[in-house]
């Protein structure tokens, strides 16, 4: 009988922890969603926010020497077991092996920066964010820290006068009045200083206990602090500093409380050890110090991480469901990868316009990825996608820019911008079967109440207006109807 008791206990004590692990993930999802936001209090800082909320629309790139595959960037080096990061060689000492070796043939020799600005430029995008060095830790600028880099001796390119990609692609952008930004990993899986030989690599985090090695994490954090210091040094001036790896971050004060109970639970269920969440401090205040006596003004954005380091929010691959009442970016591909794919389907353009249009009116920025392929370019399709993004912003973009979003950002198929001057902006997103503007459009006239004029961007024709029954209707003229002034989304402006 006690035996059985006994093991009743045990199980039960398998569950109560099993459960405590499903609140702390529910805690964890909550928490990434809707953590608290700091306010900016540096003037400097504040200002430099605003110009980059009043630009809207920026450029994302990721590239690296995994592009030679076409894999998923990193993480098929990161022994997590997950569908989209899956090896093609089922040895995992091999596979790591053979992916740091793509450092020796990254030879990226059609490496134009100067055509992915004028791309971008005529798509409407004004600001960019490059990726310095992923959580591979391959960096893409010079550094004296490192070998694992693209200016090393034995990387294919680095005889190349543009070896320095980072520096290049900074100064063609720069020059033509983009923001620039740098992507940098907090998470470094090359270093010994974050990934430890002498142990096994389990997952994305740090590999040995901190609190038994602190030394060596210290080491990390030196190494960490050096390769930023370096970037805000030798790199001209950057906007924007773009911290990913939001683990690798110190533990809130629930996870701190949590993990001594579970860890008390798991003695009580017979195992000899926990291995807790480690408090991954990287002193970010501290290097931020740093960064703003070298660029004061600079916004960074320490991804995920609660506090004053987190100067806007950056909601990954979605767009929020409301308006949000802070600086924000949602983060998106074009395609359906972050990295270079040999066989890449990108989003239509009338869905990136939607998207574009649906994530201002909720008072954020769009930055939508590309990723360059092994020789330097891009996909061919992912200039004309640009291109048609760029006709319907050249009618468009006075709707986009300098607007704000509100609580109240739309209805249906409508959304609406808000100006300084008072005016309204309202943007009708085009179903892919309309060839032809409606005769009326209505709308809810809640946010509407002073109206003197109406007009159609792209077109000089009078756009005839009445309040009825609580709403605005607009009357579209026949002429109109037949030749709409462009494609993908009809904007009206309301003064």
């Amino acid at each position: 009988m006690m035996r059985l008791i006994g093991i009743f206990l045990k199980f039960l004590g398998i569950l109560i922890l099993l459960f405590t692990i499903g609140l702390i993930i529910g805690y964890q999802i909550l928490f990434n969603d809707e953590m608290k936001y700091y306010p900016v209090e540096d003037p400097v800082v504040a200002e430099n926010l605003k110009d980059w909320q009043s630009r809207k629309f920026g450029l994302f790139m990721h590239w690296g020497p995994y592009s030679q595959w076409g894999v998923v960037e990193s993480w098929s080096i990161c022994a997590e077991d997950e569908p989209w990061c899956r090896r093609s060689n089922p040895n995992y000492t091999e596979y790591k092996r053979d992916y740091e070796a793509l450092k020796k043939t990254f030879n990226p020799v059609h490496f134009d920066p100067d055509k992915w600005v004028k791309a971008a430029k005529n798509a409407g995008m004004r600001y960019m964010v490059f990726t310095t060095k992923h959580h591979d830790g391959f960096c893409m600028f010079e550094t004296a820290t490192t070998d694992y880099k693209v200016t090393d001796d034995s990387c294919a390119f680095s005889q190349d006068p543009r070896a320095n990609i980072s520096y290049e692609i900074f100064d063609a952008f720069r020059n033509e009045d983009f923001m620039v930004g740098a992507y940098f990993s907090k998470a470094d899986w090359n270093t010994e200083y974050f990934w430890w030989p002498n142990f096994a690599t389990p997952d994305r985090n740090v590999n040995y206990s901190i609190e038994k090695y602190p030394d060596r994490w210290e080491k990390f954090t030196d190494f960490t602090h050096t390769q930023v210091m370096e970037l805000v040094s030798n790199y001209g001036e950057l906007d924007i500093l773009w911290f990913d790896g939001g683990w690798v971050r110190p533990l809130t004060p629930i996870e701190k409380n949590v993990s001594g109970f579970i860890s008390d639970l798991y003695l009580q269920a017979g195992y000899t050890q926990f291995n807790p969440p480690q408090n991954q401090d990287l002193r970010m205040s501290e290097l931020a110090g740093k960064v703003r006596e070298k660029q004061p003004g600079i916004i960074m954005v320490d991804r995920h991480v609660e506090g004053s380091e987190q100067d806007y929010m950056t909601p990954e691959q979605y767009v929020p469901d409301t308006f949000l009442p802070y600086p924000w970016e949602s983060c998106i591909t074009m395609g359906g990868s972050w990295s270079y794919s040999f066989k890449e389907t990108y989003k239509p353009a009338r869905q990136i316009i939607h998207m574009l249009v649906d994530v201002v009116s909720k008072g954020g920025n769009l930055l939508l990825n590309i990723g360059p392929g092994p020789d330097g370019t891009w996909h061919d399709e992912a200039y004309v996608r640009l291109a048609e993004i760029g006709e319907w912003m050249q009618i468009n973009q006075n709707a986009i820019y300098d607007s704000h979003g509100k609580k109240h950002f739309g209805e249906g198929k409508i959304r609406y911008t808000y100006m300084d001057d008072g005016s309204t902006n309202i943007f009708y997103l085009v179903d892919e079967n309309e060839s032809e503007m409606p005769s009326e459009i209505i709308l809810d006239k809640s946010n509407l109440d002073q109206i003197n004029h109406v007009q159609i961007f792209g077109s000089n024709s009078t756009i005839v207006w009445e309040k009825s029954g609580g709403k605005l209707r607009l009357f579209i003229p026949e002429r109109l109807r037949k030749d709409p002034p462009c494609d993908f989304a009809w904007v009206f402006k309301i003064s």
